[in-house]
């Protein structure tokens, strides 16, 4: 009989906030965790549940996540589907036998997963909690354990009524921390039921000291029970997360193993025998009988289907909650020091204003990631002079505060328009650089704060001395364009910034929004003030088995905008059919609608476990542009109307990106090569 579960759409609804006021190991919190650990002791010896059979539908996803701050969302790297076969046996025998496996690789991977990330977890992890066959979290006492109350605190939260068939269960949420944070447990909160509690859900992290490998950020588990045949509280649905960095340098590039798994079709006291039980807990049919599993649906349409409650759960709730439980401990493996910097580029890059450019950076983090300081340094051999910058953050939950001393060359244009080690490549030996360049020192204060699931807004303040900057390297072939005059001498400005922003759904998406709005506001040294306001977007559309991908850029300004804060347009990353950057000034509006086509393409062998996708993405694209009202002293120009390109791109791996463009009006082609945006943030 299956339940009736509203445990998923009610849980997450309680309340986030810890209570100022908290109490800690009151009489009845202790109370309910006394008897929490004494039903789970009977359950062990109910004779009414011998045994019994389920099918479990998993997916597990390889992600990875880039950029600056790793703020934007990760993207699928492999994903597999499994189906398979549970069965338990009192008083704690558990065996787990894969039935079905297939898999599908976005980008090369060769990734190995532990055998209990391919299978669900079982009895609520016991009395001890191990992951990924002890390497990743071995022997951490359970809250619920005869140990518990020695080693954990617990305290009373919210409680919330479910409605099932037979019966309303009042579910209480128990929180609990560690009384030494120092030693390897848990921390998160239980949700028992009040009447007979039995424990109907798990939602944790652990503490540092729980991880045994050295790259774990962190771990999060949600394990969600349901009520069967009106007594049994069983599994139903289970998600984790093990996030990963390297140790040995912060490049803002993070690994991600996220499991889902949905349980049911339980089939009670079949008199299973002792030996079935013998051997490894999870076990595999051999792979012919694996491969011909009767799938109901393609894996494609699987992946998406899944998908959006993976993006939707809510183990980025937990883990705040877990934050607010531990008040300001450090609840990441990470260490608190080691080089740091926020992109290959800060280690090594040319360009023709400061040549080749060598770089290092150091960070410090306190109480995990709440706060931390990163120094970043370099020196360029063309133009000889040192840069970097000190940046210092303090969070608090979903806010963060930023001060920021710098000295840092800047391009002139709001996004990027080629990944910054090809333009490296590109500047050193071609000598063609995709930027221009100024000259910016000063002191920024930022304050920001997350709003909803995936928006945020910012409001910065700072002071800025801006210099143009000559040409000052010699490229190994051809010879470099002049560098615009952007300073107009040393001169300051006091600026006020207020910015408006909203992620990317993240992977395996039919739909997604992004967008970020900027008003600023700036007062030069000798009085003049301008408006700047800009804003940068994707709409990506369903379309059958295609997308649609829609692309916006732009800005306006008052008469006074001073020439580095320009708006430019033209040539590669915005009409690749014109002259890059050809045309500019205080207004600008740029639109890109792209047509994405998965198309069969061969699949290479990498090694003996690594195959490339066996396709390729076909993205036939219309740009137009416009820009008006020069600024005086650059040289840019406005556009004689609207420019048109017509474009081809070829995407494969996920990877790489080739683009042809063809300008409607220049009737020349312009052709580009580039990995694609989404790895730009860490090159």
């Amino acid at each position: 009989m299956c339940p009736r579960v509203l445990l998923l759409a009610v849980l997450p609804t309680l309340p986030l906030a810890v209570p100022a006021a908290q109490t800690w190991n009151s009489p009845a919190a202790v109370d309910l965790a006394q008897r929490a650990i004494a039903r789970r002791t009977r359950a062990a010896a109910d004779t009414t549940l011998r045994d019994y059979k389920a099918q479990a539908h998993g997916f597990l996803f390889f992600l990875g996540q880039f950029g600056e701050g790793l703020a934007d969302p990760p993207r699928l790297v492999k994903a597999d589907q499994l189906e398979l076969e549970v069965y338990w046996k009192a008083p704690a025998s558990s065996k787990q036998r894969v039935v079905g496996w297939r898999d599908r690789a976005e980008l090369p991977t060769d990734i190995n997963y532990h055998r209990d990330h391919l299978g669900i977890v079982q009895n609520n992890f016991g009395a001890a909690i191990r992951l990924g066959e002890g390497d990743e979290v071995r022997d951490v006492p359970h809250p619920l354990s005869a140990a518990g109350p020695a080693l954990y605190d617990y305290a009373l939260a919210d409680s919330t009524t479910i409605t099932f068939p037979q019966r309303e269960v009042r579910v209480v949420a128990l929180r609990v921390r560690p009384k030494d944070f120092a030693a390897p447990r848990i921390v998160g909160t239980l949700y028992v039921d009040a009447a007979s509690a039995d424990l109907v859900r798990l939602a944790f992290n652990f503490t540092p000291r729980a991880y045994l490998d050295a790259q774990l950020e962190d771990v999060s588990i949600v394990l969600d029970n349901a009520l069967w045949e009106g007594r049994f509280w069983l599994p139903y649905r289970q998600e984790l997360e093990i996030r990963r960095r390297a140790t040995w340098l912060d490049v803002p590039a993070r690994g991600i193993i996220h499991a889902r798994w949905d349980i049911g079709g339980y089939v009670f006291n079949l008199g299973l025998a002792a030996s079935w039980f013998q051997g490894e807990e999870i076990t595999f049919l051999p792979k012919a009988e694996r491969d011909s599993f009767p799938w109901p649906e393609p894996l494609a349409e699987a992946i998406q289907t899944v998908a959006e409650p993976v993006r939707q759960s809510d183990l980025e709730r937990v883990r705040a909650e877990v934050e607010q439980i531990a008040g300001r401990r450090a609840l990441t493996g990470l260490k608190a020091r080691r080089l740091g910097v926020r992109g290959l580029s800060d280690l090594v890059r040319a360009n023709r204003v400061e040549g080749l450019t060598l770089g290092a950076g150091l960070v410090w983090r306190g109480g995990g990631e709440r706060r931390e300081l990163r120094v970043v340094a370099s020196y360029g051999f063309s133009d000889r002079r040192p840069k970097g910058s000190v940046a210092a953050v303090d969070r608090e939950g979903r806010g963060a505060l930023e001060a920021s001393l710098f000295r840092e060359v800047r391009d002139v244009g709001d996004e990027r328009v080629i990944a910054p080690l090809l333009n490296s490549f590109a500047s050193q030996e071609f000598g063609v650089d995709y930027g221009d360049y100024y000259l910016a020192d000063g002191a920024r204060l930022t304050y920001r704060h997350g709003s909803g699931v995936r928006g945020e807004w910012s409001a910065a303040l700072g002071r800025e001395t801006i210099r143009s900057l000559a040409v000052t390297a010699e490229p190994a072939n051809g010879s470099f364009r002049p560098n615009p005059a952007l300073g107009g001498g040393a001169s300051g400005v006091d600026l006020a910034q207020l910015a408006l922003r909203r992620r990317s759904e993240g992977f395996a998406v039919r739909r997604d929004l992004h967008y970020e709005l900027v008003a600023e506001t700036g007062r030069a040294d000798g009085g003049t003030t301008y408006l700047r306001v800009s804003g940068t977007g994707h709409l990506l559309l369903p379309a059958g088995a295609t997308r649609l991908l829609v692309r916006a850029l732009g800005g306006v300004a008052t008469h006074e905008l001073p020439a580095h804060r320009s708006f430019v347009l033209g040539g590669r990353g915005t009409l690749l059919g014109d002259d890059f950057r050809r045309w500019g000034g205080g207004r600008m509006a740029l639109a890109h609608l792209e047509w994405r086509v998965p198309v069969p393409f061969i699949s290479l062998r990498l090694g003996p476990y690594t195959r490339t996708p066996r396709q390729l993405t076909v993205a036939p694209y219309l740009a137009a542009g416009w820009a008006d009202r020069p600024v005086p002293g650059t040289p840019w120009a406005a556009t004689p109307g609207t420019r048109v390109t017509l474009g081809l791109g070829l995407e494969w791996l996920g990877v790489f990106r080739f683009e042809a463009g063809l300008g409607a009006e220049s009737r020349r082609v312009g052709l580009a090569l580039d990995v694609t945006r989404d790895f730009w943030g860490i090159l």
